[in-house]
């Protein structure tokens, strides 16, 4: 079995960047999909906790700047917010695709060192996770991922940007990771697939995202992986 090193003390692992690309809490505009379930304002505060969540992950996991993309743009009153108390930086996404955006990410980030990009719907995706998709890229890989359970993915990080991993793709459906396997693959890409976790996407996510905040506000009641 192999065994993830992960070299926390290093100034290495503090090279690698974080991309959070984030919706502003808007009600009517965030997580649409959970509004049927939570309504359009509760929808919104479950947006914005989940924004807060995945930032305190990024600093947790000790690695280098996160830089919050914002949407629809920057100057959202909770995006200002969080770089006036928290010091976050934010950038405005682009217009296009989610794949246009993610790949404008890379360019701005990677001249500056690896990146790591997320999102905000994966209540999983832990420090300990950012910390061996950070030491993959600096043992080597040109590219990390960890997979969906929706068929897509809730992290991508690369060494350098690669638009041929995100033009062209059907966003939001079920083959969205099979085709960037498949893409790397062909490209001869050096890279490395972590376990799957699960998002918050429809009103089915909400119980199992319930009991994960249960057992996390719980430590010692939680089953031992």
């Amino acid at each position: 079995m192999a065994i993830d090193r992960v070299d926390s003390g290093s100034s290495g692992l503090r090279s690698v960047q974080v991309a959070i690309l984030a919706k502003a809490p808007i009600p009517g505009w965030a997580k649409t999909r959970l509004i049927p379930a939570l309504g359009a304002r509760g929808a919104a505060r479950l947006q914005r906790r989940l924004t807060l969540r995945t930032l305190r992950s990024a600093a947790a996991a000790g690695l280098g700047p996160a830089t919050l993309w914002c949407a629809p743009d920057a100057q959202q009153r909770f995006f200002r917010a969080l770089r006036r108390v928290a010091g976050v930086h934010l950038e405005t996404q682009p217009e296009g695709d989610l794949g246009a955006r993610m790949h404008a990410a890379f360019c701005a980030l990677c001249p500056r060192g690896p990146v790591l990009l997320i999102g905000t719907d994966c209540p999983p995706l832990a420090p300990t996770h950012l910390r061996r998709a950070a030491q993959a890229l600096l043992d080597g890989e040109e590219a990390v991922l960890f997979p969906a359970e929706d068929g897509g993915y809730v992290l991508v990080g690369l060494r350098r940007p690669d638009a041929r991993l995100f033009i062209a793709m059907t966003w939001s459906s079920p083959g969205v990771m099979a085709e960037t396997r498949r893409r790397a693959h062909a490209e001869g890409l050096r890279w490395r697939e972590f376990e799957t976790l699960w998002d918050v996407d429809v009103p089915e996510d909400l119980a199992r995202l319930q009991a994960f905040e249960a057992a996390a506000s719980h430590p010692a009641r939680e089953p031992r992986a």
